[in-house]
């Protein structure tokens, strides 16, 4: 499948999404609200209570800043904002004195999650235009960069751990959510244009996902949490899609 076709078709899946609050992707689930989405992948009430509203739009597949261990002061790097859910939530943890920059291909999102941060007065959080495979980030100018179930939806992960990599400060570390396979998805699937937007048909084999991250130089790579999906979308999925919290270092 041509990259610059599957990414046409997420970017437009996701602003669409953007302009109707609607969600729809197997690995957050159809039908329940947003909130309840995304207390079922990991965020609390507290979580909620405490982010502008509509800035969780039942996207993702876990709760990477719960498990970051983000410091005041820090500089955090958000992959596929989005909405903006855990740059809003990153953003309460590095205080005044850290920053928060969020990067999305996707324009509705982006204009959405730069309004949000106007209203609700948020002065530490940046939303930037960009690919996560050509990250408008300087080098070497982040502690900690965050993603929740977007580098699945890439074409090209080694780039995208390729460029985390050039834009971490020495040290600087990742935390991941994401989707994965256990196994080989079927043929069909993978030629799914609709597979590729809801999250499934870009999805590495769990140690190929892991040793590309090794293969571009980070250290300490591991799974410190990982549930599996019984995925509706078809029976030959069922126990194939695992979601996966990775973190490493630089």
């Amino acid at each position: 499948m041509e990259d610059s076709k599957v990414k046409e078709v997420v970017k437009k899946r996701y602003g669409e999404i953007a302009k109707n609050e609607e969600s729809c992707c197997p690995s957050c689930s159809c039908g329940p609200s947003t909130r309840d989405v995304a207390l079922q992948i990991g965020y609390s009430e507290e979580d909620l209570d405490n982010i502008p509203g509509g800035s969780s739009m039942g996207l993702g597949c876990g709760n990477p800043v719960a498990l970051s261990r983000l410091k005041e002061g820090e500089i955090v790097l958000d992959l596929g904002s989005g909405g903006g859910i855990d740059a809003f939530l990153a953003a309460k943890k590095v205080g005044a004195k850290g920053k928060v920059i969020g990067v999305d291909m996707t324009e509705e999102m982006i204009q959405r999650a730069i309004s949000t941060a106007s209203e609700y007065g948020y002065e530490n959080i940046e939303f930037r235009l960009g690919e996560i495979e050509k990250l408008p980030v300087e080098d070497n100018s982040v502690d900690v960069v965050i993603s929740n179930c977007v580098i699945n939806l890439s074409p090209d992960k080694k780039k995208v751990f390729q460029e985390t990599f050039r834009v971490l400060k020495p040290n600087g570390r990742i935390m991941i959510s994401d989707i994965v396979t256990e196994g080989e998805l079927p043929t069909e699937v993978k030629k799914s244009f609709d597979a590729w937007a809801s999250c499934v048909a870009g999805a590495l084999e769990k140690n190929q996902y892991l040793n590309t991250i090794r293969e571009v130089g980070f250290k300490d790579v591991k799974i410190v949490s990982e549930s599996t999906y019984n995925m509706d979308v078809s029976q030959k999925l069922k126990g194939k899609i695992t979601s996966v919290q990775v973190e490493a270092i630089k």
